[in-house]
């Protein structure tokens, strides 16, 4: 088992420095650009897309573990664990991409997207208490 929860913190570990090197290297992060930018109407979209990202995320995450039998070994949960996981943080990355790719001002909340991602770090506990809850 601690096989396959390394194996999950690896590929969580990729995404989230994959983000986070983009971000360093297109973004041109600075005090500047990590400000809260003025919000219009024709911005309010944008401003979308980081909440519209992580309700998603949830979504499908919380749709896929349903999806696992309950009595099903530990062992057995985790490849549908797995993908749930990698399906969530693959919504959040992509938003991420998103405002960094459309809408640079918005860049701050790419941030607070990347953070949120790296708290979602894959666990035993974390694991065994989503797993619980079936």
């Amino acid at each position: 088992m601690n096989e396959k929860i390394k194996t999950l913190q690896i590929i969580h570990l990729a995404i989230c420095a994959g983000t986070a090197i983009a971000y360093y290297i297109i973004g041109d992060i600075s005090l500047e650009t990590l400000r809260i930018p003025t919000i219009d109407t024709s911005s309010i979209v944008y401003l979308a897309i980081p909440a519209l990202a992580f309700v998603l995320s949830c979504a499908l995450f919380k749709m896929q573990l349903k999806q696992i039998d309950p009595k099903l070994k530990l062992e057995n949960k985790l490849p549908i664990y797995q993908a749930a996981s990698i399906m969530r943080w693959a919504v959040l990355e992509g938003a991420a991409f998103i405002i960094l790719f459309i809408k640079p001002d918005f860049i701050l909340f790419g941030v607070l997207l990347i953070i949120y991602l790296i708290f979602l770090r894959p666990t035993e506990e974390r694991i065994n208490n989503d797993l619980s809850g079936l």
